[in-house]
């Protein structure tokens, strides 16, 4: 018997790495929700997109990926989805209020090729509470 997809909503300003990401990870049985901005990725959980994964940019025009885990927390958006940021920011702090907004991972874009970080991904997926 198959494994069930997990569902995963990519969200990211960059279009070509978006694509790049949503092509990685089907190719690694998960069902692809992508978001070209931390709006879109709102509306589409309002719209009842109920993700087993969120991965989220920081920097990102009109709403920032920390704002966004803040604004989910706030209406209780995809409670149980496992969030995880794709950044190019490394630095400690942004770590730390990754961390304090329910982040259960941090990947830094530029140390890790799409494949590394669809693996990245799966780990931290396994390893969930």
């Amino acid at each position: 018997m198959e494994e069930k997809k997990k569902k995963i909503l990519v969200v990211d300003d960059d279009s070509f790495l978006l694509d790049v990401y949503a092509f990685k990870f089907s190719q690694n049985n998960f069902e692809v929700f992508t978001a070209h901005s931390a709006l879109q990725a709102i509306e589409k959980l309002k719209d009842g997109v109920n993700p087993d994964i969120i991965i989220v940019d920081i920097i990102m025009p009109e709403m920032n990926g920390f704002e966004m885990l803040e604004k989910i927390n706030n209406e209780k958006l995809s409670e149980n989805s496992v969030k995880i940021i794709l950044s190019n920011k490394g630095q400690q702090s942004d770590i730390n209020r990754s961390v304090s907004l329910g982040a259960l991972g941090y990947i830094v874009k530029v140390n890790s090729t799409p494949a590394e970080v669809v693996e990245k991904v799966i780990e931290i997926f396994k390893n969930k509470k």
